[in-house]
């Protein structure tokens, strides 16, 4: 599970950062300065989070 939670906080910094535009990689993506995904990043980042803490206990 906590190897599950890493993916899935990575992931979801990874698309806060396209989201932001702050990532620019990869420079085909459509995601991009699209707000959204920055929002769909930080979700996945906090279900990361949890399923980390989850692991741990």
């Amino acid at each position: 599970m906590r190897i599950l939670g890493t993916l899935a906080f990575l992931i979801g910094l990874l698309w806060i950062g396209q989201g932001t535009g702050i990532v620019a990689w990869p420079q085909s993506s459509f995601m991009i300065s699209q707000m959204q995904w920055a929002y769909y990043g930080a979700a996945l980042a906090v279900v990361g989070l949890i399923l980390i803490w989850r692991g741990w206990r």
